[in-house]
């Protein structure tokens, strides 16, 4: 039987099925609802912008201000939660646990660099 490395890191009351199946990956920094909504108001500023300059910057400028604000709020509850998950161990605690969070470190810190 094969390790799936995505599989076991769901939470525990995830059952497997076609619901609860996850993407293979890492999450969205930010939800797919909230990345259209976004996109769609940074091509609507796009398309107006030979009718009314000013007023498609001030829509893409807002959009900006939006994303940035999602994702500094969504890296924040993540390092919060990884911080939490390995600051109040106990000092005997399994390294592997410990090499889980460096993992996650490493992972968030990579995708933020490609950015």
């Amino acid at each position: 039987m094969m390790y799936d490395q995505s599989r076991a890191q769901q939470p525990p009351d995830k059952q497997p099925g076609s619901s609860g199946r996850r993407t293979p990956g890492p999450e969205p920094l930010i939800p797919s609802d909230e990345r259209d909504k976004l996109t769609q108001r940074l091509q609507h500023a796009l398309n107006t912008f030979a009718d009314s300059p000013r007023e498609a910057l001030e829509e893409a400028e807002t959009a900006f201000d939006e994303v940035t604000a999602q994702l500094m709020s969504t890296l924040a509850e993540r390092r919060r939660l990884l911080h939490a998950a390995w600051q109040d161990q106990d000092p005997g605690t399994e390294p592997e646990e410990l090499r889980h969070a460096l993992r996650q470190y490493r992972e968030i810190t990579q995708r933020m660099l490609r950015m």
